[in-house]
């Protein structure tokens, strides 16, 4: 890595500067793939603010000379209450992809989630790092499909699956379409005089390994993209119920996560099914827009499970006190996406390691200025709501 890359990323003191650094790297219909949600963007935009309906009132004089941010999420230790979270293709927004976050999340102590379009496949990912590992399941049409995921999951020793529920059709990302955003990345006219002004990911996409959807290898005769992308909308089930959820839970033998839930009876539902944990997430505002930001169901949420499983939120989560305010009303970890792959575009490797030192460090900061030493004191009495 060049010293001017670290130099750039030591200017980052927050998710926002990394964000702005990835937009100055990424050719824009590649940044807005990355940054963008469904139609309006409102809940996109709504997964942020969201946070703003809760206040931090801090307990004083607490010994706060050892902070402990160490938890158990789904029976696998981890240094943070911070999980990885599946992301598409990163190796599109810098050349290292996984080979940089998964690593960098091992290091830190954290879980990470391989995505079932992720650059490098299940085994790859696997050997990567010894740090523990989830594995995004789609429910595809094809069930031969998912019992190879599931299978090379269990014999690559992951710890759980985190089913993605949300996703029976993909969102209408307008800024993609827009963009007229195809894979492989062909740019338009306009496209094309602002990547010729992004030489290093110009540089790095023509020369390194294309990104390619890896696990699919063997149920796609092609590795043309456009054949990739189109065999993923082909198999994106509309039929899918709470009976093929049964079914997942008799052919895992581990710890199970359900991704995509927003409501207090799916919950519940989910429970009954079987699934270990509840990931509370609107698939970070790409999906249906106008549902509700997560942090807005995830009370409601918790009290139905009543702790019969775990609840995880994911979306919105920048700061450190986004993860103190999200665990005072009950989960038990956060997954965050977009600040790793911020990172990732940014700096590569180092990107993703400062997106941790900074993250982890708010977390130590934050709870240190409420007066909380542990997880366990971040209760629902260190939170206000806001007027």
């Amino acid at each position: 890595m060049s010293g001017g890359t670290t130099r750039r990323l030591a200017r980052c003191h927050n998710i926002d500067d990394l964000r702005r650094a990835a937009k100055r790297r990424l050719p824009y219909p590649v940044f807005d793939f990355l940054d963008g949600g469904a139609e309006d963007e409102r809940t996109l935009r709504r997964n942020r603010t969201g946070f703003d309906r809760y206040l931090l009132a801090p307990r004083m004089l607490r010994d706060v000379s050892q902070i402990d941010t160490a938890t158990t999420v789904l029976g696998a230790p981890s240094a943070l209450p911070l999980i990885v979270a599946p992301t598409g293709l990163p190796a599109l927004f810098h050349h290292s992809g996984e080979d940089a976050l998964v690593p960098a999340a091992a290091g830190h102590g954290t879980i990470f989630t391989t995505s079932n379009m992720a650059s490098r496949s299940i085994e790859e990912v696997a050997a990567l790092s010894e740090g523990p590992k989830w594995f995004q399941l789609y429910l595809w049409k094809d069930r031969a499909i998912i019992e190879d995921f599931v299978a090379r999951c269990r014999s690559a020793g992951y710890d759980a699956l985190c089913v993605t529920v949300d996703l029976p059709i993909t969102g209408n990302r307008e800024r993609d379409l827009r963009n007229r955003l195809s894979f492989p990345v062909r740019p338009t006219l306009g496209g094309l005089a602002d990547i010729l002004r992004k030489p290093g990911w110009l540089w790095n996409f023509k020369t390194r390994r294309a990104p390619l959807p890896a696990n699919l290898a063997g149920h796609v005769s092609s590795t043309d993209m456009g054949e990739l992308s189109r065999f993923t909308q082909d198999q994106l089930s509309q039929a899918m119920t709470w009976d093929t959820a049964a079914w997942l839970r008799e052919i895992w033998p581990g710890k199970l996560a359900i991704k995509g839930v927003l409501r207090a009876d799916d919950a519940k539902r989910a429970v009954a099914a079987g699934f270990d944990g509840i990931v509370v997430s609107n698939h970070g505002g790409r999906q249906l827009d106008q549902a509700p930001a997560a942090i807005e169901v995830l009370e409601e949420i918790v009290a139905a499970v009543e702790g019969r499983a775990e609840v995880i939120l994911d979306g919105g989560v920048r700061r450190g006190t986004d993860v103190l305010k999200a665990l005072a009303l009950g989960a038990t970890a956060c997954m965050a996406g977009r600040p790793f792959l911020y990172g990732l575009a940014a700096g590569g490797r180092e990107g993703v390691e400062r997106a941790f030192e900074i993250l982890a460090g708010e977390i130590r900061r934050d709870m240190m200025l409420a007066g909380c030493p542990n997880l366990a004191s971040l209760d629902p009495g260190l939170l206000r709501r806001a007027d």
